[in-house]
């Protein structure tokens, strides 16, 4: 199916919070390991603008439909990290530039190497570094959709479930964009199914886990797709990922989840 660029702008937005009541985390706080999650979200949706940085110095930028989408998706993530700070204020602890400026500050030499290594990269893949860049987007946006399910399942909590219900909407028309070109860029060129594989077999992690420590993407692992219902999700995402031109047999999200669940 062909995403409608045009359609997409009409419906890009904050994603509505005016209605919910942020007070009931007072009455009925979420549990510490829910919130731990919650902070690991908070960040990482934060975090999307500095991926956007990265891109924009390879040959992403050339491509308009592709930039326009970016735009658009770095708007809405940014707006998904305020919500979800929204919950942590209500919590008493910090969120936005409290959080991201430590974080960042910290991130100093990464920072200046990334966009040199993604302009590299791009320079070495040429055209199919397109292919490996939305086929990397498309499992980082599954992932995250159904941590954020997984996430409202096991916290319980009306609120919480509901503006996560919200988030998944807007995330569920980025997976549409990621899906549809990865498909679209992998479909019948075996260079470009070649270079995704190796570069998803060698790098691909969990997203955030290049932002947040080690042990924080292990308990957002764990508790998230530690059980059976966890592991079926997981399941789900790599017979998704098999499906994609040249991209069978990988089972990147299970070995992931075993990696960092042990």
């Amino acid at each position: 199916m062909t995403f409608d660029l045009d359609n997409y702008e009409k419906l890009v937005g904050r994603v509505a919070i005016d209605d919910l009541d942020f007070d009931s985390f007072r009455d009925t706080p979420l549990r510490p390991e829910v919130l731990r999650c919650l902070r690991y979200m908070h960040d990482v949706e934060h975090h999307t603008v500095c991926y956007l940085r990265d891109l924009l110095v390879t040959s992403v930028h050339k491509d308009p439909e592709i930039t326009g989408f970016l735009t658009f998706w770095n708007f809405e993530e940014f707006w998904h990290g305020d919500a979800i700070g929204r919950v942590l204020g209500a919590h008493g602890e910090p969120r936005g530039s409290e959080r991201l400026a430590p974080m960042r500050a910290a991130r100093k030499v990464k920072d200046k190497v990334g966009p040199m290594l993604h302009a590299l990269g791009s320079s070495i893949a040429g055209p199919s570094f397109l292919a490996v860049h939305m086929t990397w987007g498309a499992i980082n946006e599954w992932t995250t959709q159904a941590g954020y399910a997984r996430l409202g399942q096991r916290a319980g909590h009306p609120v919480l479930s509901e503006l996560l219900r919200r988030i998944m909407r807007q995330e569920g028309r980025h997976i549409d964009f990621y899906a549809g070109q990865a498909a679209a860029r992998l479909d019948g060129d075996r260079r470009a199914q070649r270079l995704t594989r190796f570069a998803l077999t060698r790098f691909w992690n969990p997203v955030g886990a290049d932002v947040m420590p080690e042990p924080e993407v292990g308990h957002l692992i764990r508790y998230l797709f530690g059980d059976n219902d966890g592991i079926e999700v997981a399941g789900r995402i790599d017979r998704r990922i098999d499906r994609l031109p040249g991209l069978a047999g990988l089972g990147l999200v299970e070995r992931a989840r075993l990696r960092y669940a042990a």
